[in-house]
């Protein structure tokens, strides 16, 4: 899907307008409503709002404006491109989004708003783009410091949510706090994939030929190494293969049924690209 997106440019802009709208929807229907600032330029606009009742997009522009003439002094130019264009158009998508409560239930709204944050920000990553803001500072001090730029952004992200306790209490800190776990969490998977895969190592002191026809036999792509035994030196081989989840127990089920003894490792694989998978 990524190689198919970057190799057509009006898909990459596609995806890059869906995922930034996704945000503007987070902020105006879940997040802005209830005061919840879950980091980010987004979340201090929503504070900036909240205690001084001034437009949160902005608030959002005048930040990422600032952020995109750091970038120009201390990034270089591919930097620079690469967030000027989300800096600018998600204020825009933020002020022509229609902006309401959706929910009066805090809990949902953070937990629905994180959803779609980590969704966007996933869709952002698999083309390469970014909606700016935040973004920079831990650039430049990866640049310049060589401080981990997911550190500092956390770092960064923690500051903005602890300003929730000041404008609109402890309860919107937890709320914003959990929003971000959320949001993580949503993120990791959708760059993952939720199509997750297993690696099978498997090796049978007799039967591994046996193992091997039948796997074959049921149109398994597998990849056969030579190795040895730790303890016994004895020269053997051992099979790896990829199944998907749904196959696995019927994979370990006809392996036993030949090799009741056969040892067997599995392995959570996030990504497989080539073969009978494609891309």
């Amino acid at each position: 899907m990524t190689n198919r997106i970057r190799k057509y440019r009006w898909g990459r802009w596609l995806v890059f307008l869906v995922a930034l709208e996704i945000i503007a929807l987070s902020i105006n229907f879940f997040y802005a409503p209830i005061d919840i600032a879950a980091g980010g330029t987004t979340g201090i606009a929503i504070l900036v709002e909240a205690v001084w009742q001034i437009d949160r997009s902005l608030t959002v522009l005048v930040c990422n404006l600032a952020m995109i003439v750091l970038a120009g002094v201390f990034l270089e130019r591919k930097v620079v491109k690469n967030i000027a264009v989300g800096s600018l158009l998600l204020p825009l998508l933020m002020k022509i989004t229609p902006s309401f409560k959706v929910t009066d239930n805090e809990l949902l709204a953070v937990i629905i708003g994180g959803v779609l944050m980590g969704f966007a920000v996933a869709l952002l990553y698999r083309v390469n783009a970014s909606s700016g803001g935040t973004t920079v500072p831990p650039l430049i001090l990866k640049k310049y410091f060589y401080l981990d730029t997911a550190f500092s952004l956390m770092l960064i992200d923690l500051t903005v949510i602890l300003m929730n306790v000041f404008v609109a209490g402890l309860n919107a800190f937890f709320l914003a706090a959990f929003s971000q776990v959320v949001t993580a969490l949503v993120m990791r998977y959708t760059e993952a994939g939720l199509d997750l895969k297993y690696q099978v190592q498997i090796l049978s002191n007799d039967l591994l030929p046996q193992i091997k026809e039948a796997l074959l036999a049921e149109n398994s792509s597998l990849t056969v190494y030579d190795v040895v035994g730790g303890y016994s030196q004895t020269p053997r081989q051992q099979l790896l293969l990829i199944v998907d989840r749904q196959d696995y127990g019927r994979l370990i089920t006809s392996i036993h049924e030949i090799d009741p003894q056969a040892f067997i490792v599995t392995s959570q694989v996030t990504k497989v690209h080539g073969g009978k998978w494609g891309m």
